[in-house]
């Protein structure tokens, strides 16, 4: 096991990985930059190094820095939690090239994973289903419009190296088509630096489902069942449950086989979340694999009663996985609403500033991942996450109806939040039904 890790990230998930690792008496080096210099969970790592300025690009993602904090801290591994360098697979190398083990994937894995269509291409040949779409990278506009017109339109093109809705369009005839393309294109180049993508058939009003799963150096792979994330705003997740409601028996146990092939394919190792999109027929397609933690990874904790920072340090030390697939349960139900400091009557504007006091709600499931607290400044250069709110209940009736009394408990002075937002949705009758879609919150709100 792992004497000292350091934390390559900030803000909840840090303290999430602090958390985890005290509990396996490990040693832990966090670091941070000058916007969250004084952070108090900073003061709960044995160690803390500054690694550079406010904006990511001169901290926490400065490759140089956090290597050399990790040499001075002398640490055996590195977390990269989720966002920033999680799923870089030239991080993952460094890392390893400096003796540093890095806690996720190998950078092969990751690398081949972190391309869209090459996860196609291995999920296709591990039988798991995908969209109808082009068979590799689409290289110009009249091409663009032969393999659409073979799939038939609307078609959807997306960025081979994409992710959040960046260099993604519609398209639902020829002529939007090579418009669509070109802004695609050029998006993608800009945000990932590499702008080929690839056509897939557009499916109408999907649920997104996802997968969680863990593969150890030994061959072993379970999925710790489902999470449904069709909740979402502009391709953001803004609230998750397990398990996914309305999801029939026999394509819940077809979705979670599907995503354990895949991992076995493609010899994956630690965790690892596998999307799909679920039409209206219980048809479901693979999207892609998030080859890191996630930020929802908290309600399948919840409902399967596993930790799941704790078996991703385990896995990178070489450890077995101490359960098997039917030792994995699922008790109850679990949601999670992000709670980010922004304004969703100003559509969603981010909300920066001083909190001048915070009261966090209680009782039986209820649990609040934050490092904010009264005092705390949310600075204005990162994602506006501040925390997440989680409940477990046996019951989805009963979970929604714990997470709005939580919501309402739940009090962040000085700056805006999303806490009244999300109470509207729960409470709205087609969430209750769950007769939703990825684009409900935007239709209906």
């Amino acid at each position: 096991m792992y004497n000292r890790i350091l934390i390559a990230n900030r803000g909840e998930i840090a303290l999430r990985i602090i958390r985890a690792c005290k509990d396996l008496g490990i040693g832990t080096v966090a670091i941070f930059s000058e916007a969250d210099r004084g952070s108090a969970y900073l003061e709960l790592a044995d160690e803390a190094y500054c690694v550079g300025g406010v904006r990511s690009s001169d901290s926490y993602l400065k490759i140089d820095q956090i290597i050399s904090a990790a040499e001075v801290g002398k640490v055996d591994a590195v977390h990269p939690g989720y966002g920033f360098l999680a799923e870089n697979a030239y991080f993952n190398e460094v890392c390893r090239d400096c003796n540093i083990d890095f806690i996720g994937p190998t950078p092969q894995a990751m690398q081949k994973l972190g391309d869209k269509n090459e996860a196609r291409a291995m999920a296709k040949a591990a039988d798991v289903p995908v969209v109808p779409g082009s068979d590799g990278l689409i290289e110009n506009e009249d091409e663009a419009a032969r393999v659409a017109k073979t799939i038939g339109f609307p078609v959807l093109i997306k960025a081979t190296a994409g992710g959040g809705g960046k260099g993604m369009r519609i398209a639902e005839n020829e002529q939007v088509l090579k418009t669509a393309f070109n802004q695609a294109t050029t998006e993608a180049k800009a945000a990932f630096g590499n702008p080929g993508v690839y056509l897939e058939k557009f499916v109408e009003r999907p649920r997104h489902v996802e997968v969680q799963v863990l593969a150890d150096l030994h061959g072993n792979v379970v999925h710790l069942w489902e999470r449904d994330c069709t909740t979402q705003r502009r391709h953001q997740k803004l609230i998750e449950e397990s398990p996914a409601p309305n999801l029939p028996t026999s394509v819940r146990t077809a979705i979670c086989d599907a995503a354990v092939r895949l991992v076995r394919t493609a010899e994956y190792t630690n965790a690892g979340t596998v999307e799909f999109i679920v039409d209206r027929n219980n048809n479901f397609f693979f999207i892609e694999v998030n080859a890191r933690i996630q930020v929802e990874h908290p309600v399948s904790e919840m409902v399967t009663g596993i930790d799941l920072i704790q078996q991703q340090i385990m896995v990178a030390a070489g450890q077995k996985l101490p359960f098997k697939q039917k030792d994995i349960p699922c008790k109850g139900v679990a949601i999670e609403c992000r709670i980010n400091a922004e304004d969703p009557e100003k559509n969603f504007m981010p909300s920066p500033g001083k909190i001048t006091d915070i009261y966090i709600p209680g009782g039986l499931g209820v649990r609040f991942d934050t490092h904010a607290h009264t005092g705390y400044v949310v600075p204005p250069y990162y994602d506006s996450m501040i925390g997440k709110l989680i409940v477990h209940r046996p019951t989805r009736d009963q979970a929604i109806a714990t997470m709005v009394r939580s919501l309402r408990e739940l009090r962040i002075g000085g700056i805006k939040s999303s806490t009244d937002f999300h109470v509207k949705v729960l409470q709205h009758p087609e969430f209750v039904d769950h007769t939703i879609d990825t684009k409900w919150v935007e239709r209906t709100f």
